[in-house]
């Protein structure tokens, strides 16, 4: 079954892009709120779950911008993608999310997003 693509869009209003970057594109950062450990080791990254690795591939980024992973056991075509933008309307950061999941998973990936961004925006105080 084909991966479905989806994008979440998630305004933080108040803190820092470079705190929140760090969040995003760090080993660290991410372990504070994505997965239990990540390690880095070159454009490769190991993120830790109950122990449990799963490696991705750091395929693109520009800092303060964007940074996209693709899981190493995942078709070729799909990617997790965290996307900074100031939001012209409220003058907050905007991160989008984009992931892909079977259509079946979509829901439990998007619930599972929402609730791991609930971690990362009171890791950041807000």
């Amino acid at each position: 079954m084909k991966k479905e693509k989806f994008v979440l869009e998630f305004v933080f209003d108040r803190g820092s892009i470079n705190n929140l970057w760090t969040r995003l594109a760090t080993p660290g950062g991410l372990a504070e709120w994505f997965a239990d450990e990540v390690i880095e080791a070159g454009n490769m990254y190991s993120f830790y779950w109950d122990g449990y690795p799963s490696e991705a591939e750091l395929v693109g980024t520009i800092p303060l911008t964007y940074i996209r992973f693709h899981w190493v056991e995942d078709t070729p075509d799909t990617y997790f993608e965290f996307r900074l933008h100031k939001d012209e309307l409220t003058g907050g950061i905007m991160l989008e999310i984009t992931d892909f999941a079977e259509p079946d998973e979509k829901e439990h990936s998007i619930t599972l997003w929402e609730t791991q961004v609930k971690d990362l925006r009171r890791k950041l105080g807000i």
